[in-house]
């Protein structure tokens, strides 16, 4: 890449993107919001979106990257009126820690009911079983709560019919997804796991697909550049996101 390049990106990011960027020959603005967009829904997402968007279209840049995938349709609608908007064929960002957009989805139909740990993910949220619940919604009355009142049996069966929140009911386990060079939280992703009850694993991530987003090339099979006077649209198929024309 050449020229001045700006980037949005999740928080989740920080560590990997500072240090790929700091690696790269190209000079970029970055800004890193709040990992709690994603849970405004998507049309809040987007407005927030758009805004920065808009705002660093008032300088001349020969791009913006976007640290974001489909995000729940938060991306769908984006447009960019000066410089052109690259985005990850994904969605969501667990393709970018696993290295591709096919790992996640081999992973996903063999492991059904997983949540993903990062190192961003725990780091940027409250800890232990208080950094589960921020992200998945209230536990009302914990497992460990059951287990005390009504045996080890009783216990958990009473969590998993009434206890365990509806949004916890499809999860089982947790996948702390580890990267080499970046710091080690696995013993704190274990500890939310044993809390809640849920199996643990650790699986090895891949920075290549985050590495592309920032030195390039642009692959159009991993990546969308949309084009001023375009607009982000879900395809609803393997490319997972289409540029389409305004209005």
């Amino acid at each position: 890449m050449s020229g001045r390049t700006a980037l949005v990106a999740c928080e989740i990011f920080f560590r990997e993107l500072c240090r790929l960027m700091a690696e790269s020959e190209t000079v970029y603005d970055a800004v890193f919001l709040p990992k709690g967009l994603h849970d405004l829904g998507g049309a809040k997402m987007r407005e927030v979106l758009q805004a920065e968007i808009d705002r660093l279209s008032e300088k001349e840049y020969t791009r913006i990257v976007l640290g974001y995938c489909l995000c729940n349709n938060g991306t769908a609608g984006l447009v960019s009126r000066r410089a052109p908007l690259v985005i990850p064929r994904a969605h969501d960002c667990i393709s970018l820690f696993l290295g591709s957009k096919q790992r996640y989805d081999d992973y996903f139909r063999s492991h059904p009911g997983t949540y993903f740990h990062t190192v961003g993910w725990i780091e940027r949220g409250r800890q232990g079983a208080e950094y589960f619940d921020d992200q998945m919604g209230p536990s009302g009355t914990g497992l460990e709560e059951f287990v005390s009142r009504y045996g080890e049996d009783n216990g958990r069966f009473l969590w998993e019919t009434i206890g365990r929140p509806a949004m916890l009911r499809n999860y089982r386990r947790i996948a702390y997804i580890s990267l080499p060079g970046f710091p080690d939280l696995r013993e704190e992703s274990k500890r939310v796991a044993q809390e809640r009850g849920f199996d643990w694993e650790e699986v090895e991530g891949d920075i290549c697909f985050l590495r592309a987003l920032v030195n390039g090339p642009h692959d159009p099979a991993g990546f969308l550049t949309v084009a001023p006077g375009q607009t982000v649209a879900a395809s609803y198929d393997c490319r997972v996101i289409c540029a389409a024309p305004l209005g």
